[in-house]
């Protein structure tokens, strides 16, 4: 296929797959009138790299499973190095995890103390007359 077809496939532009190649991460084949030409296996390569950016991967953390796509492992991730990415990613999110249940707790003491300092100090309402 083609690269307008690849990144209809995809869900992306072909901007982005010409950086992705710029960036070795997508082969950079062509055929003999000079066309970039791509097969299946470059769409689940690409589908690979979409779902871990989604996942919050930055691009190049997504290069061993690339590299693990490419030396025939299904789904991209059982080798070694893929599996190290996914460990660190595991802990940075654990990380994030803590760092939110810490806000959490301040804003909830915040809160409960300023409803308290708002009950003591409540100004009693007073209704017009007519």
């Amino acid at each position: 296929m083609r690269i307008g077809e690849l990144a209809e496939r995809a869900g992306t532009s072909t901007r982005t797959l010409r950086y992705y190649e710029s960036r070795g991460l997508l082969p950079a084949r062509r055929n003999g009138n000079g066309y970039r030409t791509y097969d299946e296996d470059d769409l689940r390569l690409l589908r690979q790299i979409r779902m871990l950016q989604d996942f919050g991967f930055e691009l190049e953390e997504t290069r061993p499973f690339v590299d693990c796509l490419r030396a025939g492992h299904p789904a991209g991730d059982a080798c070694p190095a893929s599996l190290a990415v996914y460990r660190r990613k595991v802990a940075e999110m654990d990380a994030l995890i803590g760092q939110l249940v810490d806000a959490r707790e301040q804003v909830a003491r915040q809160l409960a103390e300023a409803e308290a300092a708002a009950g003591e100090y409540a100004v009693p309402r007073c209704e017009m007359t007519t």
